[in-house]
């Protein structure tokens, strides 16, 4: 009966790799959620942008939960990032439009990472089609070995 412990072997060596695939969508599916809310602050801020003029009032976060009322003074000097530890200054058209080119850009790892999850299910069904040729084989050999004990 040791030709069945091998199999079994192999057969615990495939789930543990469906984990760890399973694992990696998770965390794949995470980052997408991410990314989502990246896109969702970043519409966020178009909004307000469009919807603000000068003289406007608006609560300034400062942190920690605090807040602190403040007039806009002129709404053609919006300050954004450009990534990188830089930041620009528009006026609200052109930062409406460096907010949209980052949503696309956004959008782009998006698809990325949902490229990475269907290469994920895809190896994940590899492993599925081999752990059920593995139980196959599994079985096969359990059944010579019984026509061989009663023999």
């Amino acid at each position: 009966m040791s030709l069945g412990g091998g199999g079994g072997g192999a057969m615990q060596q495939i789930q543990e790799q469906m984990q760890a695939l399973e694992q990696e969508k998770e965390a794949i599916e995470n980052e997408i959620e991410n990314v989502r809310g990246e896109q969702g602050e970043i519409d966020e801020a178009i909004e307000a942008i469009e919807a603000l003029d000068s003289g406007s009032t608006v609560q300034v976060p400062l942190g920690g939960d605090a807040y602190v009322r403040a007039e806009i003074q002129d709404i053609d000097e919006v300050i954004v990032t450009l990534g990188g530890g830089y930041a620009a200054e528009r006026d609200s058209d052109g930062a409406v439009d460096s907010l949209e080119t980052k949503k696309e850009t956004l959008d782009d790892r998006i698809a990325e990472l949902e490229e990475e999850i269907e290469a994920v299910e895809a190896e994940t069904e590899d492993l599925e089609a081999k752990a059920q040729q593995a139980q196959q084989q599994q079985m096969q050999q359990m059944q010579q070995q019984m026509q061989q004990d009663d023999e």
